[in-house]
């Protein structure tokens, strides 16, 4: 069993950044492929980025390539994502989620998720 709890969502506007951690316990750490994904009202939950167990692969989707950055600081069983250039379609519920090593896009594929942090970008 892997508990995850986001923090670090909140209210910002259009160009700016913030920053969400993910806090895992349970399962060793350093086993886990960790992801963030999103969800806005009436859409589906979406890729967002991901790191695979040994930090050494990162994923991205296209539409925050370059301006979000995913990392993991196994000491303190975090994974981080830096958000700049924050836009407000970047608007959403935030989970983080954890499956055995490797990445994967699909929601579907992982195990675990978290309660999920808001982030909203005003114009």
């Amino acid at each position: 069993q892997v508990q995850l709890v986001e923090s670090g969502g909140g209210l910002v506007q259009a160009g700016g950044s913030l920053r969400l951690s993910c806090t895992a316990s349970g399962r060793p750490f350093s086993t886990t492929a960790t992801a963030w994904f999103r969800q806005s009202p009436g859409k589906e939950r979406e890729f967002v980025a991901a790191i695979a167990w040994s930090g050494s692969t990162t994923d991205y989707a296209a539409s925050v390539k370059g301006r979000f950055t995913i990392s993991r600081d196994d000491a303190t069983n975090t994974v981080n994502l830096q958000m700049n250039s924050l836009k407000p379609e970047d608007t959403a519920v935030y989970y983080c989620a954890a499956r055995p090593f490797t990445i994967r896009t699909n929601h579907l594929a992982y195990d675990y998720w978290g309660q999920g942090t808001q982030v909203t970008v005003s114009s």
